[in-house]
């Protein structure tokens, strides 16, 4: 096949349901997907396509989960807004926005994300620059309670979905947006591990305030080479539909085994 014939993939809502259950998706699964719309190719109908193909499958007992995170809604000097000068940082720190689930977009998540938090009967979690959308069956429950601190650890959204046995799928996109990984960090016990204070503008009744608290330091750095060895050890069947290379993997068993490796390679 000729890189000319790979771009005019065409994809209906039928050819994406008809595949993604060939990945291994059924009713009744809870899954939290992290996709690059493009890498499909042509999608008849773009993200609204690819989202009710999703919720046909799961149907009323499942549940779906993406990233809506809002990361420009963190301290400037991090370089969440490029190299803007230094004498504007105070400038964002008193006028950027606060997070309102409503209306704050996941800028950097894709299409897919964006359109999925305003679904009907989308749920979307209270952090203002780490939130998740959920809709279906635990949509609330995973969503509620999304500490400040605690982003990515016991009782987050993540974790939630580690108690439900969950799953992960990545349509077109590598372990290093897998934001399972990160539960996995919190988890894993490696000398590295630190702690940083993050910033963020946040509405409290009714009144915006810039809150500073502490939370674990993430790294995806080895993120790729992680997967490349799971992929490896544990068989992983790459999957094709359209353009995009899938993945659909069972949460537990992913985020214990990153874990160990974690304590095994990182210094």
């Amino acid at each position: 096949m000729t890189e000319l014939q790979e771009t005019r993939s065409i994809l209906t809502k039928e050819d994406l349901i008809h595949a993604l259950k060939n990945c291994g998706l059924r009713e009744g699964q809870h899954i939290f997907v992290h996709t690059s719309l493009s890498k499909l190719g042509f999608v008849v109908g773009g993200a609204e396509t690819l989202i009710e193909s999703l919720l046909v499958i799961i149907g009323e007992e499942g549940t779906l989960m993406m990233p809506s995170q809002t990361w420009k809604n963190l301290d400037p000097s991090t370089g969440v807004h490029g190299e803007v000068p230094m004498e504007w940082w105070p400038i964002i720190r008193e006028y950027w926005p606060p997070y309102d689930k409503e209306i704050t977009p996941a800028i950097g998540m894709g299409v897919v994300a964006e359109v999925f938090r305003k679904w009907p009967g989308a749920k979307r979690s209270d952090h203002p620059a780490r939130s998740i959308a959920a809709v279906g069956k635990h949509a609330e429950y995973l969503t509620q309670n999304h500490d400040l601190c605690n982003i990515f650890g016991k009782k987050s959204p993540l974790d939630k979905l580690y108690h439900l046995n969950g799953y992960v799928l990545l349509i077109g996109v590598g372990y290093d947006k897998n934001t399972s990984l990160h539960l996995a960090e919190t988890i894993a016990n490696f000398p590295t591990k630190k702690f940083v204070h993050e910033s963020s503008a946040i509405l409290e009744q009714g009144t915006r305030k810039w809150v500073t608290y502490e939370t674990q330091a993430v790294d995806d750095g080895d993120f790729v080479r992680l997967g490349d060895e799971y992929d490896k050890e544990m068989n992983i069947k790459i999957h094709r539909i359209g353009n995009a290379e899938v993945r659909f993997l069972e949460q537990r068993p992913l985020v214990d085994w990153a874990a160990a490796w974690m304590e095994r390679n990182r210094g």
